[in-house]
């Protein structure tokens, strides 16, 4: 823990480190900038990032999580809010929740303004979780890491195949 107390306007996000960032086409849609604070905070089972994003970008792909809840505060900008099968707009001062669920929860942000978009993003750190990704038909599943210092395990599969258990 960095400090029990931090001004947001001492925190400055950064594009994502390389093995998450997105490439190739995917690097001209989605240009999340992230301060990770709520572990800088000591807060180990409620994550907290700082994200802004670019006019025209978006964070991350539509998803939806099985075991963890997401609240957006928006801190400046503007921009839309997919949430399942709907679109609502954002501004400044609005919140959002985004609880764990099946498709119907999937969500994800886009900065439709002229300026930048600024966003805090609450989450529950449950492991293991299952993240979904209606767009595309794939999934991630997470679990805790195996040993202290190690990353937790995750694996990336396509929703519409499963393999033999006894193959």
């Amino acid at each position: 823990m960095d400090a029990p107390v931090l001004n947001l306007a001492d925190i400055h996000p950064e594009p994502l480190p390389a093995p998450y960032a997105p490439t190739g086409p995917a690097a001209l849609i989605y240009a999340p900038r992230v301060a990770r604070i709520g572990a800088r905070l000591g807060s180990a089972r409620l994550g907290v990032n700082l994200i802004a994003l670019a006019p025209g970008k978006r964070a991350f792909p539509f998803h939806n999580h099985r075991a963890n809840d997401e609240l957006f505060h928006v801190l400046q900008g503007e921009g839309e809010l997919r949430l399942g099968t709907e679109v609502h707009p954002l501004r400044a001062g609005d919140l959002v929740a985004c609880p764990a669920g099946g498709p119907e929860t999937a969500h994800q942000i886009v900065n439709t303004g002229k300026a930048e978009l600024r966003y805090l993003a609450y989450g529950t750190n449950s492991l293991p979780d299952v993240i979904e990704y209606p767009d595309s038909g794939l999934y991630k599943t997470m679990a805790a890491p195996a040993a202290e210092g190690e990353p937790p395990f995750h694996a990336i599969g396509r929703l519409d195949r499963n393999e033999d258990y006894w193959a």
